[in-house]
């Protein structure tokens, strides 16, 4: 499978403007030969805009992502904030495949910092694995991936590839240079992680998207200003032969944790 990642900076509180960026991106992946395309954490209407983002969050939002992945033939994983049913908001990803079907929501775990937590309320449950072209996805947002345990809940569930929208800013550009290939690696999982780039209000994010293969290679990635698409084709059976070849999946010892 053929995976696109969007690196962007975006344009802060203006979903119009976003939705066109994802668009032209998703026609653009797609015409690359890609079958999912990933945008940033809170692509759509941007993620440290404070107080502007409640009146952002409709059901609506996950309607137009739904439509753009039909009209360009592409699955979108996009970062947006889902409102809530006893009012709040979620900081979430949707999945939606290439004909518009919602496949997974997900709301983000682990909340980061004053500013999640003066925002969001943490989802309660980690993603199941789900089945694109017979390749096993899994999803996570950001802070999420920088507790092991995450990561590994996805290997153990099957996953061939786990999806990160982050929004890493400075000054933790070692998470994504350092970090992201150690969970590929101690994990056998594909890992895709797409960042933000640019300024929003107090925050400089640090790019450096990547997607790394469960030998922790580094199969495309950007740098930390640059915006556009990163693309590489990700296998299962690399998946299959990283855990054949690396024992630690199957020489762990969960009852001694």
């Amino acid at each position: 499978m053929t995976i696109a990642g969007l690196q962007h900076d975006g344009v802060s509180g203006d979903v119009d403007a976003n939705l066109a960026i994802l668009a032209d991106a998703a026609r653009e992946a797609a015409a690359r030969g890609a079958r999912i395309l990933v945008t940033p954490e809170m692509f759509v209407t941007g993620y440290n805009i404070g107080e502007r983002l409640a009146p952002l969050a409709t059901e609506e939002l996950f309607d137009r992502v739904a439509e753009i992945a039909a009209d360009t033939g592409i699955a979108v994983v996009a970062g947006l904030p889902e409102p809530l049913p006893g009012g709040g908001l979620a900081n979430a990803l949707v999945i939606v495949d290439s004909d518009g079907t919602e496949l997974l929501r997900y709301r983000k775990t682990h909340l980061f910092g004053d500013l999640d937590r003066g925002l969001f309320e943490a989802g309660d449950a980690l993603p199941r694995a789900i089945d694109i072209d017979g390749v096993r996805v899994s999803v996570l947002i950001c802070y999420d991936v920088e507790f092991p345990e995450t990561v590994r809940a996805a290997a153990l569930d099957g996953a061939d590839v786990v999806i990160v929208p982050t929004a890493q800013m400075e000054p933790y550009a070692h998470i994504a240079e350092r970090l992201i290939p150690v969970r590929a690696w101690e994990n056998q999982v594909h890992v895709i992680y797409v960042n933000r780039v640019g300024t929003e209000d107090d925050l400089t994010y640090v790019g450096r998207s990547s997607i790394v293969s469960p030998e922790a290679e580094i199969l495309a990635s950007l740098d930390s200003t640059t915006t556009g698409l990163l693309i590489a084709t990700i296998d299962p059976e690399v998946t299959k032969r990283a855990r054949e070849e690396n024992p630690y999946l199957r020489d762990r010892r969960p009852e001694l944790y």
